[in-house]
């Protein structure tokens, strides 16, 4: 459905609340989301109520001004610096019959903001794009953006996402996982299960959170020797480490969007390497130097009609709603493998699901909108 077929009076227009920052490791990049979601949403079909979640967890009020939502200068960004208040705090009720949201600040009267008609959840990582938000907006009976508690929970957790990929025939590299109760407890067990596994799979291996995103928290490990470090440094980010071998070959990425007769799959785009960097780390992505993904990929027209059918059949074997990246090896042997998925990816201006789709013939706003979209015409609750 298309924004001039909104099914809404002249006298209301949808309001949006563009939910950001959060507290985990990924809350500078959440920022930099929202400032181009709040960019790119068409002010004159929807309302727009931007609220940030601080580094500690407060929900605040912030300012409407995507320009400060940018890295600078290599600065991230921090919704502590775009609150409006150091103490006020936004709360948005759980009773289903109330949209609500109400604005209070210590020795103030509550002020109430208003309803929201839907929620745009650009959160990255824990407390946020694992299921926990999304269960509080079920509670609350608010339409939202993205995939729901079940699918944002598989999507977070590369170990849970690689079982249910399985179980659904899809391909995945192999990998082993390191639970807290067995680093705490019996670290030398999972050190002598880690070396048979590369005694299996070859050296390197890539150490990483389980549930984390943007590359933060990875090691590429070489040898026995640098095991113990990388694990503690992944720890830093997530209790649960997930450990990969090395998988040769592009790495492909593809998007998938809802439409009202299914989900779709984009043009694919190949990130090729960068070689001031041993694989496709934060800086890599994030930095000054950050990887240009090539779009489209420059693979044959049946490797870009299987890997759209491998995207499609991840989003739908995650139960996800809305969008999806999903992220691939395409092997030296010629075949896909997948990584992940990303049932929030980024929309930072230099993002490849947004420039996937641009591709596609689907711009930006018009991708706005039809997420937004989506999420009006799908109920909470069960379906």
């Amino acid at each position: 459905m298309s924004s001039e077929n909104l099914p809404t009076s002249p006298e209301h227009k949808p309001r949006v609340a563009v939910v950001f920052g959060g507290r985990s490791s990924e809350h500078a990049i959440s920022v930099v989301t929202a400032g181009a979601v709040l960019r790119a949403i068409d002010r004159d079909v929807y309302d727009v109520l931007p609220i940030g979640i601080t580094t500690d967890g407060r929900w605040a009020l912030t300012a409407d001004e995507p320009e400060r939502m940018a890295i600078a200068g290599g600065t991230l960004p921090s919704v502590g610096d775009l609150a409006e208040s150091t103490e006020g705090s936004v709360v948005l009720s759980v009773d289903p019959a109330n949209r609500e949201v109400v604005y209070s600040e210590p020795g103030s009267v509550p002020k109430a903001l208003g309803d929201v008609d839907v929620v745009f959840p650009v959160l990255h990582g824990p407390y946020g794009e694992d299921g926990t938000l999304q269960g509080l907006l079920e509670l609350s009976g608010v339409p939202y953006v993205g995939a729901g508690v079940l699918s944002s929970a598989v999507g977070q957790d590369k170990e849970y996402m690689k079982r249910i990929f399985t179980s659904f025939g899809l391909p995945v590299g192999p990998y082993e996982v390191i639970r807290p109760r067995e680093w705490e407890q019996d670290p030398a067990a999972a050190r002598k299960r880690i070396a048979d596994f590369a005694a299996e799979h070859g050296w390197p291996l890539f150490v990483k959170p389980a549930r984390a995103g943007s590359s933060m928290g990875i090691s590429k490990v070489d040898g026995f020797e640098d095991l113990d470090e990388a694990v503690e440094e992944a720890r830093r980010h997530d209790p649960k480490v997930i450990v990969e071998s090395l998988l040769t070959g592009r790495e492909i990425e593809c998007g998938v969007l809802e439409f009202e007769d299914g989900p779709r799959a984009s043009v694919p785009a190949w990130i090729p390497p960068v070689t001031a960097h041993d694989f496709y780390d934060f800086e890599a992505k994030y930095g000054a130097e950050s990887a240009s993904g090539v779009v489209p990929a420059p693979i044959t027209p049946e490797q870009t009609a299987e890997v759209q059918r491998l995207a499609i059949a991840a989003f739908e074997a995650a139960a996800c709603e809305g969008l999806v990246r999903a992220d691939f090896f395409l092997t030296d042997e010629g075949e896909f493998v997948i990584n992940e998925i990303n049932t929030m990816p980024g929309f930072t201006p230099i993002s490849m699901y947004p420039r996937m789709w641009q591709e596609s013939g689907v711009d930006y706003p018009e991708l706005i909108d039809r997420l937004i979209q989506a999420a009006l015409r799908r109920p909470t609750g069960l379906r």
